[in-house]
């Protein structure tokens, strides 16, 4: 397939809290993104054959089985293209590496790519505003994805601020293979307040954590990582608690969970200490790669990064 080649690369969220839930039925987080070298790849080309938009998916039985107009890739192509007003069809390969359903934002990787991607086969611009209202439409973290590097998320995570990049770290993201954990799931585990109005302990809660935060994403000192869904997403598949700590015996500066689970990641000095630790994980799914930067990002993204 000719045409072009983009990376989608994943995530980890060094910070996560959920602050508790909105009149919309989301809930209102406030999160540190980082984008780490683990990464799907996404081929663009014309439809030469039609006005279609076809998907072929590799690297993942599952999603390859399913509808192609229920992938994020198809979805990102069908908005964008329409919002153009693009009358040419679309032939997309999207090739898998980053596991489904553990937290790490595949596809919400994907969709971004697809959306840069497209304005740079058709040579097309557009202001950077609809740009983020496009993504966000198509799920909280994507807009996240159009920046990379590390930023800061408000809302329901489609709010960004790119904050300064940090040191390089090494990553090792340990992939559990029979634990898989569906976002609702885990956001249903979640303890709510009980003793006093909830919408006051909501409110008081979001004030100070927000100050907090603020705080922390300023900060010249490295992020201690940290994630509410931790304590519920542990108590139901204790094996994850059990990776972290080793993760930590093993030489991590610190460990987590990845998003709403179910992947853990350590951060390490660098990928040959990362590489060591990865093999007391014989049994599960690892992936042994590094932090990137935006700027790293831009340029793998051919300069189509969005800052």
């Amino acid at each position: 397939m000719s045409g072009i080649a983009l990376p989608a690369f994943a995530k980890v969220n060094l910070r996560l809290d959920v602050v508790g839930p909105r009149a919309d039925g989301f809930h209102e987080l406030r999160t540190i993104f980082q984008t780490i070298s683990l990464h799907d790849t996404l081929r663009l080309d014309w439809n030469r054959g039609g006005r279609a938009i076809e998907l072929e998916i590799t690297g993942n039985a599952a999603l390859a089985s399913e509808s192609p107009r229920s992938n994020l890739v198809y979805r990102a192509l069908a908005a964008l293209r329409a919002e153009l007003g693009i009358a040419r069809g679309i032939r997309a390969r999207l090739e898998k590496r980053i596991p489904a359903g553990r937290g790490l934002g595949g596809g919400s990787s994907d969709a971004a790519a697809a959306l840069l991607g497209l304005l740079r086969l058709s040579r097309r611009r557009i202001p950077l505003t609809r740009l983020m209202e496009i993504a966000s439409q198509l799920g909280s973290d994507v807009p996240f994805f159009l920046f990379g590097g590390r930023a800061a998320g408000v809302g329901r995570g489609e709010q960004i601020l790119p904050l300064p990049d940090a040191s390089a770290r090494g990553v090792l993201v340990v992939s559990p293979r029979a634990i898989s954990v569906a976002t609702r799931d885990a956001y249903s585990w979640l303890a709510l307040p009980r003793s006093q109005s909830r919408a006051t302990l909501t409110n008081l809660r979001a004030a100070s954590r927000l100050i907090e935060f603020c705080a922390l994403c300023w900060s010249p000192r490295e992020v201690a990582l940290s994630n509410d869904f931790e304590r519920a997403v542990f108590q139901r598949h204790p094996l994850l608690s059990r990776i972290k700590r080793e993760l930590l015996r093993r030489g991590a500066a610190d460990a987590a969970l990845a998003g709403s689970g179910s992947a853990v990641f350590g951060l390490f000095r660098n990928p040959a200490q990362a590489r060591r630790t990865a093999n007391r994980f014989p049994k599960e799914e690892v992936f042994v790669c590094s932090t990137v930067s935006r700027r790293e990002v831009r340029r793998a993204l051919g300069g189509r990064g969005v800052v």
